[in-house]
């Protein structure tokens, strides 16, 4: 390895303190003198490291609750500083400011806050500010500066300073660039996006997106492309956040399908399951049970549901999913699934199954919300809020073939009666027609 750059000073400043005292102890026993802040601070003390609080490295204390602690000249002037550069040298004299080698910060949990609910001014006070400034002023000057935005990082940096003698290399500077200013960048897309829909706006001028990778994928949609699966860390749970309880490996095609098939449920309150196949609906059913409505939705195509993929919008029960596993099925997908239907789905091992949770209602703050896709990774849908879905209407799901409309004077088939409206009359939580 070439390019070795010494680290004599550190600054370590996160919230997610996973893997923090054995980062510090191994900067430790390099010689690296380490600042840090409020939590952390204590956090490294109670670990036995020794620690110099950023107030006292810049003279200046943490002010307005917390709210300012790092920005400051003494500490961005110590990052950005290019040190051979002969002027920057010389305002690092003139000034006194120290030169800051490695830079570890991860951010107020923004994304999980507002995925939870939270009111508008508790999401607003988790939006970090002098973290994401730390992380873009350290990855900008990579070419000296190290830094490092997830923990599962660290024993990249201290495997490096093990073997460079106490510096890190160039080639692992980049690379730790490149992974803090996309995790700046998905940061930001998820606060615009709340920002917007808090605002009610669900078309901004600026449409961002932002996302985790959860999955590498064998191969896409063909066996001759690349793919991996990446969530929105704002989204409501869906097929990127559930839980595979069971089964083979998902494929590009079977997360296609599953969230096609999971959006269509989702757009009926009563209990309802839905059959998708290489993009395309085999059935939907509704009945007063479960698996009422998923024998209704096998019926729609017998043949075609054989390998598909079924969702339902209520947890799986035994009869239900006695009634999946009479047939090959690809992957089933559910909120839940009760002790009697695990077992039963458990003699089906090779059967994937995802369970969603609940779906989340938007929060109070938030009138509008958009909700991942399949293909391009998001799709939009605003929902206004207090509405609900009409029984016997839904959206076709993506890349799915639109049905023809029904003949004026035609009953609805999902609805059970009742003209086919020409659009769907929902309801307000005050119960007035829109």
């Amino acid at each position: 390895m070439t390019g070795g750059r010494p680290v004599a000073r550190a600054l370590l400043s996160v919230w997610d303190k996973t893997g923090l005292a054995p980062f510090a102890a191994a900067l430790e026993k390099h010689g690296v003198a380490i600042l840090s802040t409020g939590g952390t601070a204590r956090a490294l003390r109670a670990a036995g490291i020794a620690v110099t609080d950023v107030s006292a490295h810049t003279g200046f204390p943490e002010v307005m609750g917390g709210r300012v602690k790092t920005l400051h000249p003494a500490i961005h002037g110590g990052i950005l500083a290019r040190r051979g550069d002969p002027d920057d040298r010389a305002a690092m004299r003139a000034h006194g400011i120290a030169g800051i080698d490695l830079v570890a910060v991860n951010l107020y949990p923004f994304a999980e806050t507002a995925r939870r609910g939270a009111d508008f001014g508790s999401c607003v006070e988790q939006i970090d500010i002098g973290g994401p400034a730390l992380i873009r002023a350290a990855a900008k000057n990579h070419a000296e500066v190290g830094v490092v935005v997830r923990p599962e990082d660290y024993a990249a940096v201290t495997d490096d300073m093990a073997a460079l003698n106490g510096a890190t290399s160039d080639a692992l500077r980049r690379r730790l660039a490149a992974a803090a200013f996309a995790q700046t960048a998905a940061y930001d897309a998820a606060i615009a996006r709340w920002f917007a829909d808090a605002a009610g706006d669900p078309l901004p001028a600026h449409f961002v997106l932002g996302g985790a990778r959860r999955a590498r994928l064998r191969y896409g949609e063909n066996p001759h492309q690349a793919a991996a699966l990446y969530s929105d860390p704002t989204a409501p749970p869906g097929i990127a956040q559930a839980r595979q309880l069971q089964g083979k490996a998902l494929s590009y095609n079977n997360l296609s399908d599953a969230d096609a098939a999971l959006a269509l449920v989702r757009g009926f309150e009563h209990p309802a399951a839905a059959i998708v196949k290489h993009a395309n609906p085999c059935g939907v059913g509704i009945g007063r049970t479960l698996a009422a409505a998923y024998g209704k939705a096998r019926a729609c195509d017998p043949v075609s549901a054989f390998g598909g993929v079924v969702a339902a919008n209520r947890p799986l029960d035994g009869a239900t999913a006695r009634a999946i596993t009479g047939v090959f099925t690809e992957v089933a997908v559910a909120p839940e699934a009760d002790a009697e239907a695990r077992a039963i789905l458990a003699g089906k091992p090779a059967l994937r199954v995802l369970l969603t949770g609940p779906p989340r209602r938007a929060a109070r703050s938030s009138p509008r919300r958009r909700s991942a896709t399949r293909r391009s990774g998001y799709r939009l849908r605003a929902a206004r809020r207090g509405t609900r879905a009409c029984p016997g209407w839904s959206r076709t799901p993506p890349g799915a073939a639109r049905p023809a409309p029904p003949p004026a004077g035609a009953r609805s088939p999902q609805s059970g009666g009742g003209r086919a409206p020409r659009r769907c009359r929902v309801r307000s939580r005050r119960g007035r027609a829109r």
